[in-house]
């Protein structure tokens, strides 16, 4: 596939997410709950997952952002339902590892998650992909101690 038709797919799947996000809502039980905005573009996330047995059994977001911020948040939520908290993390870290253009271990199938990856080109708009990344991260580094 040519890196026109890939960028074209990519933008096709961020869309996807942001105008039909996945685990939209907010969980309630005693989940965890973890806040975040980015001030310097206005992108807010509220997170909530549910945590048992050392393992992320749900996970639901409410916010508002651009279209990065919320899609990011959509395809975060989906990639660690029913992961355990050190995978979550590994995820997480792979993930930014991708945003900041570094080596990372694309052994991993990260699904949609790979749309994100033309972002790093674009050093402004990091923070948004990230927001909701580093919200769980929060969460569950909080969570674990």
């Amino acid at each position: 596939m040519s890196s026109k038709n890939l960028d074209t797919l990519y933008r096709q799947v961020i869309m996807d997410h942001y105008k039909n996000p996945r685990n939209k809502g907010i969980l309630e039980d005693g989940s965890l709950t973890i806040n975040m905005n980015n001030p310097t573009c206005g992108d807010r996330i509220q997170l909530t997952m549910k945590v048992e047995d050392g393992k992320v059994t749900d996970s639901k977001f409410e916010g508002e952002g651009c279209s990065i911020s919320m899609s990011s948040a959509s395809m975060m939520t989906q990639a660690i339902k029913g992961k355990n908290i050190d995978d979550a993390l590994k995820l997480s870290k792979i993930f930014s590892d991708m945003m900041l253009g570094k080596e990372y271990d694309d052994n991993i199938d990260l699904g949609d998650i790979e749309a994100l990856q033309g972002v790093s080109q674009f050093p402004a708009r990091i923070k948004c992909a990230t927001l909701a990344w580093k919200a769980m991260e929060k969460g569950l580094n909080e969570n674990n101690q």
